[in-house]
């Protein structure tokens, strides 16, 4: 299980106050990539699909979240990732994504 770190800063917020959904999707987004071209050993790398995602709870500025990937398929030319997404002190889940392809 690879994970990273973020903080939650002023600007990741939406207009309740929450970590905004789309930059979360975002930094998922990169954070996939990079695993993968690690992984693969290659640059050539685009996101095929995103499952579902599930937002089970906010953040709030000031929180650390870390975003959990793990290798759920390997072949030759892709990469199947389950990630998720937890508040880094109270250890609630933010997000699950089943498959990242």
């Amino acid at each position: 299980l690879f994970k990273t770190r973020k903080l939650i800063k002023p600007e990741d917020l939406n207009a309740r106050g929450t970590l905004f959904g789309g930059q979360l999707l975002k930094w998922v987004d990169e954070e996939a990539a990079i695993f993968a071209i690690c992984q693969l050993e290659t640059t050539s790398i685009v996101t095929k699909l995103m499952s579902e995602i599930n937002f089970i709870a906010p953040a709030f500025q000031g929180d650390i979240i870390e975003i959990g990937l793990e290798v759920v398929k390997l072949g030759k030319t892709s990469i199947t990732l389950r990630c998720v997404v937890q508040n880094k002190n109270t250890k609630n889940t933010i997000i699950i994504v089943e498959r990242l392809i």
